[in-house]
Formats: C-alpha cells, sequence, structure tokens
C-alpha cells in the first residue's frame, strides 16, 4: 500500500519559516521525481517545486531564492523548506510522488500565514 504522509504544516506569520515533510511508503522512492503542490482557497492546484530522481530541481516563479526542495533517499522522505513566507503562500500543500504512470498523493498539510 503507497502512502504518502505530509507534515509541518501550521501558522506562522508573514516573514517566518516551515518545513514541510513528506514520508513515503510502499514505492521505490529512489525512483520517483517528487514534488510539492499547492491549493489556496478558490484557486487550482499549481506545482511549488519538483525534485527529480537524478536530483535536479524546478521551482514556481513566485517561491524562487524562498523554498528549497530537497530529499533523502535513505529516509524515504522529501521536503520543502520554505523561508519569507507570505500570506498568498496560504494553502494546502501536497506531496506527489510519479514515476512512468505510477502517480500518487498525500493527504496534505494546511499552511497559514497570518499575523
Amino acid at each position: 500500500q503507497v502512502q504518502l504522509v505530509e507534515s509541518g504544516g501550521g501558522l506562522v506569520q508573514p516573514g517566518g519559516s516551515l518545513r514541510l515533510s513528506c514520508a513515503a511508503s510502499g514505492i521505490g522512492f529512489s525512483i520517483y521525481d517528487m514534488g510539492w503542490y499547492r491549493r489556496a482557497p478558490g484557486k487550482q492546484r499549481e506545482l511549488v517545486a519538483i525534485i527529480r530522481s537524478g536530483g535536479t530541481t524546478n521551482y514556481a516563479d513566485s517561491v524562487k531564492g524562498r523554498f528549497t526542495i530537497s530529499r533523502d533517499n535513505a529516509k524515504n522522505t522529501v521536503y520543502l523548506q520554505m523561508n519569507s513566507l507570505k500570506p498568498e503562500d496560504t494553502a494546502v500543500y501536497y506531496c506527489n510522488a510519479l514515476w512512468m504512470k505510477h502517480n500518487y498523493w498525500g493527504q496534505g498539510t494546511q499552511v497559514t500565514v497570518s499575523s
């Protein structure tokens, strides 16, 4: 059974930081491209960052320079370090694992940026 379990969300003030984690089980983690997506209220889900199996990364323009995605294949975990958070980063953040036709999602974790 495949599971992606996100953690680390919460309430943070503007300018603050959070680190999201996504622990995967039931997949050959190292061969998967791992991504973080988010869905803000009233908006469509969007890609935040992706780290491919080979380690290359891509970021949405809105988070470049503030967010960093990383992975630990020994722990089957992908991380999203979020710095300089803004109110517009408020969303449910989802972890995604993709390899060929195999596409899995976590349940999401809420991030709220507010004073």
